[in-house]
């Protein structure tokens, strides 16, 4: 039996008196990951991408291996996060949430435990704003600065002019050195901590290594980014009077260029600890999948052919064939006509299945979501397996009445 077939074949023992849908995560293989992660980092200290775990158990699984502090997608979630006890959540992206910065200027933890992400002079307003409503009669506050940590964009431009390339995606506007300092400048004077610095490389971390094109694209991109980020962190220097003491950069494609490029002081990581179906295609790491959804088949409409129950959890970006769930279980794939349906999902046997390998109606079959927490989202609580048990069952998000997006 395959290592793929015995792992299937051990989920599928460890939850053969659950009800399907259901999510699991192979808790060996987490762990594994989790380390692998850190050792790929080479002593660099690494933030969980809590977007890309959405289960408040595992995010403290990953801290509790090592590593260090919360990449949260949302204000809200970093309240949250804060409240439960966990430290130094930097907010990956910008908030226009009034009654969020509301309550994090009110709040002295969370003050000094949430750093907040801006790329605007708007978002600093905001943030001014918010600041303001609480300060006392005396014009003080009972909480210190509110923390910022400045995005800068690092996708890579081809070309001049109106025929330029962007390769990348569109996130911050803040490029060049003059402007970032401009930004901290202002972040200053309105009386907030400039923290840190961003400098996230999509399409470094997060495109697979499918082809000489791609691969071109990396290194050029990452030669580029590396020499504009050593300008603009002295021109911030300059700026605020200081050295930024975060400067985060990379992600799980992409944490042994980035950990080791100048001026980075830590790195992000989260999908990596599930590796999702779009991370199969890197040559730089092995993605041992641990994270999994399981159906049950109630249909055998033709020979070949069965029908499973549920399944059509899409993920999020450009519509295709990428963004659908991966078969894990051997011997089938997806139909190009139908894909994985809202109510049903009709699977064919592939070229080379036995009928020793077939499926049935009441057999459990096993998929993996292309993106990592995206999956969370579709269940109330995830099943953590080891060997052929179900160890614990916890909530995800959604389970514990969270919805942050």
């Amino acid at each position: 039996m395959s290592s793929v077939a015995g792992t299937a074949a051990r989920l599928t023992a460890a939850t053969s008196g659950l009800p399907a849908p259901l999510a699991v995560v192979d808790l060996d293989v987490f762990d594994a990951n989790a380390l692998d992660l850190l050792k790929r980092a080479d002593g660099v200290p690494v933030r969980v991408a809590s977007k890309s775990v959405r289960v408040r158990s595992l995010v403290e699984r990953a801290l509790g291996h090592g590593f260090a502090g919360v990449m949260a997608y949302s204000l809200r979630e970093a309240l949250w996060l804060v409240s439960e006890g966990m430290r130094d959540v930097l907010v990956g992206y910008p908030t226009v949430d009034a009654e969020a910065l509301a309550t994090l200027a009110a709040d002295p933890v969370a003050r000094a435990e949430i750093t907040l992400m801006v790329d605007d002079a708007a978002h600093l307003g905001l943030i001014a704003a918010a600041t303001e409503r609480v300060r006392g009669a005396d014009g003080t506050t009972a909480a210190g600065p509110v923390q910022v940590c400045l995005d800068v964009d690092c996708s890579l431009r081809v070309g001049a002019g109106p025929l330029t390339a962007h390769l990348g995606v569109r996130r911050s506007p803040l490029r060049d050195p003059a402007d970032v300092a401009a930004l901290a400048t202002v972040a200053q004077a309105q009386g907030l901590t400039v923290r840190g610095l961003m400098f996230y490389e999509a399409q470094v971390a997060g495109l697979p290594d499918t082809s000489p094109a791609v691969r071109l694209v990396k290194r050029l991109s990452m030669r580029e980014v590396n020499a504009r980020r050593v300008r603009i962190l002295a021109a911030v220097r300059d700026a605020v009077g200081h050295d930024v003491e975060l400067v985060n950069a990379g992600g799980t494609g992409s944490i042994e260029v980035s950990g080791a490029a100048p001026g980075v002081t830590e790195v992000t990581s989260g999908s990596g600890l599930y590796a999702p179906g779009l991370f199969d295609g890197y040559r730089s790491f092995e993605a041992r999948p641990a994270a999994f959804f399981g159906l049950d088949v109630v249909r055998e409409p033709a020979p070949g052919w069965v029908t499973a129950f549920s399944g059509g959890y899409a993920a999020s970006g450009q519509a295709g064939v990428s963004r659908l769930p991966r078969l894990f279980t051997p011997g089938y794939a997806l139909t190009g006509t139908e894909g994985a349906g809202e109510v049903q999902t009709p699977l064919r046997a592939t070229r080379g299945s036995g009928p020793d390998g077939r499926l049935r109606t009441g057999d459990r079959v096993w998929l993996r979501h292309a993106k990592a927490g995206e999956m969370m989202e579709r269940f109330d609580r995830v099943h953590l397996v080891r060997g052929t048990e179900v160890v614990e069952t916890v909530p995800t998000y959604r389970g514990e009445g969270r919805n942050f997006g």
